[in-house]
């Protein structure tokens, strides 16, 4: 790459070639000026404000890539499954969401790009809840120009498999929820567990779960986990009973349903009492009150990942102690907090 200067007062009808980033602090920050924009006699005061005492030219040799080409081979390598390809601002590209869907990011793959020369891509965490057209990602060289074989090394990353990046759309389940509790089941209290249910349900596009009450029986709760899989149920919550307490007989339920239990406990507050089992392919979760209460538990780190059709392991469970006690914020912003991020790690 050859790069000459030109004093910005004598440039006049040259060809910018790379973006003039304007910032003013709490206002402002783009490009004022995009590349290939031919500078008019207007624009001198207004790059010598920017800083812009003088102008580069480029010519670029033969194995070499202006940032914004270069830029766009990296996004497009990167884009996996249902993500979108920006156009280039500043030599930068954005990727976001085509459709609602849990983010899955290969962070070990991600660090050898980023050990690339000259290569800077920047995603959110791994297991990320998205919405269609956020945010995902950003991808840029640094110079104005690489080698294309900077660009190469990336792309012979992403190309294996799986993809590095995708986002996986949400299935759609039949979930059943089972509310136990003698005291809600006799209409002594009002059930506060099938409206929590319902909201979840929502946020991911699933339909209102089937809810059904039973007592602190075991053969009861065991027979309407078995009637529900049979019936069609392809997930089921079973809510209340997980603590100690001798009444509490949710656990031994599941357990005795022949279920394949995972994990029983939860490095999650909330959501220490947590249960997953797994009849077949049916999940069966065992939720604590504490669901009810607190407005995000370990079952809104998990949900979105069953529901992309993923199968939950101890391994994954156990992660979570990282970044697993929720500091219950005044304003909440869950996902987008430690606690949202607890199952970021490279879990199958």
């Amino acid at each position: 790459m050859e790069k000459k200067q030109i004093e910005t007062r004598k440039a006049i009808g040259q060809l910018i070639c790379h973006d003039i980033t304007k910032i003013e602090k709490g206002v402002f920050k783009g490009a004022i000026f995009k590349r290939g924009h031919r500078i008019r006699e207007e624009d001198i005061d207004t790059l010598l404000d920017l800083g812009k005492n003088h102008i580069f030219t480029l010519e670029l040799e033969e194995d070499e890539l202006h940032e914004d080409e270069a830029g766009l081979r990296l996004a497009e390598a990167l884009a996996g499954p249902g993500l979108i390809v920006g156009n280039p601002s500043e030599g930068r590209l954005d990727l976001t969401a085509e459709y609602n869907g849990l983010l899955k990011v290969d962070s070990t793959r991600l660090l050898r790009i980023n050990s690339i020369p000259n290569v800077v891509a920047a995603t959110l965490h791994n297991n990320t809840p998205l919405e269609k057209g956020e945010k995902v990602a950003g991808a840029k060289v640094i110079p104005l120009a690489v080698k294309e074989e900077t660009v190469a090394a990336v792309e012979e990353i992403c190309a294996e498999k799986p993809p590095l990046m995708e986002v996986k759309p949400y299935q759609a389940f039949r979930i059943s929820g089972i509310i136990t509790g003698r005291e809600v089941f006799e209409g002594r209290i009002k059930d506060g567990f099938a409206p929590v249910l319902a909201q979840k349900a929502a946020r991911f596009g699933q339909a209102e779960p089937e809810i059904y009450y039973c007592p602190d029986d075991i053969n009861q709760i065991m027979n309407l986990i078995h009637g529900q899989v049979q019936a069609g149920s392809n997930m089921i919550i079973v809510t209340g009973g997980m603590s100690v307490d001798p009444d509490d007989v949710t656990p031994t339920a599941i357990n005795r349903t022949g279920a394949e239990i995972v994990k029983y406990g939860a490095p999650a507050l909330p959501g220490a009492m947590f249960m997953l089992a797994y009849l077949g392919q049916v999940p069966v979760i065992g939720l604590p009150a504490c669901a009810m209460y607190f407005e995000n538990t370990i079952l809104d780190i998990l949900l979105p990942r069953m529901l992309a059709g993923e199968t939950i392991t101890a391994e994954d469970i156990a992660a979570l102690g990282h970044g697993g006690l929720c500091q219950r914020c005044e304003t909440c912003t869950f996902p987008k907090c430690s606690f949202g991020k607890g199952s970021s790690m490279n879990c199958s």
